[in-house]
């Protein structure tokens, strides 16, 4: 099989990271793939993994006709069976690339929701069985569940990593206890809890020897480093380290004591077999138990509480009971590693795939099209004219979200549209 993998982007991030894991497994399982679009950050995870990488034009406002017309052309010249584009943007130039060809697109979408614009005929992986329960319900007819998939083979306790390397380039103190988070610093959904996170380490620090290491970059970066700075000086020693973006954030996972974090992130925290902090909006903090774990399971590694107001509080209890219980954090701990290994592993996810990818082109040489394309394309388009009116009218007043489709207003909707594991397990089977 032929497979051309394009990504949102290729800065650092969850979604791509697991397109281009997903990506080489494919590869290694004898099809031919190929990684597509903008050159960034990850195009050396790319080489590193031996696959192709075609860039793509620059993106403008999307669809961008010049990405489409260059995925029509690597379609005729090299003959790709399946286009997969990972969120809306690729999603759509995909579509349009294949459209009048042998050739099918299929998605990927790991944000809070799924934009409605993508046609229901697109046969769609979704990040949650919450987010399955609405797509399903919502009439899409081909739509499966695909977890942020991890690579346990990479990131395991047993992974030897240059661990005093790391220790001795950022100075930490090997005798404090270590709270790590690795995000994206963005102002939406991310930011909100790293500030707490640092606020209650500020707290901490005034009895318990606790350091906080912030792994990441983004928009917010700057925000994140001045705080920082700002805490450590008060509190007389560097109480939060800010190491900017890691390519390969591990050690930074290997040496945590407690891991804070959200999607992917957490993932990768917990195959490190590390008791986790689910950090999510509007001051959600909750220790992954065996009591909380069908939960997250059901609604994603994220959560909505009822309020900032008390966060920090809320987080540093939460961290005074765990450095006090180091036989419940080698519990969690355990829990955690036995989670993503029963049900997150990565060839698993890439046999899933493969599955969606031969039931997708069977479908099209067979001449049975997904839904009804024309009435389908005609509804999505005038949804797509909608969400773009409302970005332009969100602009002038200056309320554009960073991450639209990934954002405190679409968790919350999406929360509203289903009632609980059950209700979703019904809907997605």
């Amino acid at each position: 099989m032929r497979i051309l993998v394009y990504p949102h982007d290729l800065a650092m991030g969850g979604s791509q990271i697991n397109a281009i894991d997903l990506a080489a497994v494919m590869r290694d399982s004898g099809h031919e793939v190929v990684l597509y679009g903008q050159r960034n950050t990850l195009v050396e995870r790319i080489d590193e993994l031996g696959l192709e990488f075609i860039e793509s034009p620059r993106p403008r406002r999307r669809p961008t006709p010049a990405i489409v017309s260059s995925l029509r052309g690597l379609i005729r010249q090299r003959g790709f069976e399946v286009v997969h584009g990972y969120e809306w943007p690729p999603t759509l130039e995909a579509v349009m690339a294949c459209h009048g060809s042998r050739s099918v697109a299929v998605s990927t979408v790991l944000s809070m929701s799924v934009a409605p614009f993508i046609p229901t005929y697109v046969p769609l992986l979704v990040g949650t069985e919450q987010i399955l329960a609405t797509e399903v319900a919502a009439g899409r007819t081909r739509v499966g569940l695909m977890e942020p998939p991890i690579d346990t083979r990479l990131n395991s306790p047993e992974v030897k990593l240059p661990l005093r390397a790391f220790v001795s380039r950022w100075d930490l103190d090997p005798e404090a206890f270590t709270v790590v988070v690795v995000s994206r610093l963005a102002h939406e959904m991310k930011l909100e809890g790293i500030l707490t996170a640092m606020e209650s380490v500020r707290q901490l620090s005034r009895d318990r020897r606790v350091q906080l290491i912030v792994v990441g970059g983004g928009p917010a970066a700057r925000l994140v480093q001045d705080t920082a700075e700002e805490i450590n000086a008060e509190l007389g020693t560097r109480a939060i380290v800010v190491t900017g973006e890691m390519l390969d954030p591990r050690p930074a996972y290997a040496v945590a004591d407690v891991a804070l974090g959200m999607g992917s992130s957490a993932l990768r925290a917990m195959a490190f077999g590390k008791p986790l902090v689910v950090q999510g909006i509007d001051g959600f903090w909750e220790t992954l138990t065996p009591e909380s774990l069908p939960t997250f399971l059901w609604q994603g590694w994220y959560g909505q509480g009822d309020g900032t107001h008390g966060a920090p509080a809320r987080l540093s209890a939460i961290l005074r009971t765990l450095m006090d219980q180091p036989d419940t954090r080698h519990l969690l701990g355990r829990l955690s590693w036995q989670t993503v290994r029963e049900r997150f592993s990565l060839v698993a996810a890439a046999e899933r795939q493969l599955g969606l990818y031969e039931e997708s082109l069977a479908s099209r040489r067979h001449g049975q099209p997904f839904g009804r394309t024309l009435q389908d394309n005609t509804v999505s388009l005038t949804r797509f004219l909608r969400y773009q009116r409302g970005i332009s009218a969100d602009r002038r007043r200056g309320r554009a979200a960073d991450e639209d489709f990934n954002s405190k207003a679409t968790l919350v909707q999406t929360r509203v549209q289903t009632s609980g594991p059950t209700a979703g397990l019904r809907a997605g089977s």
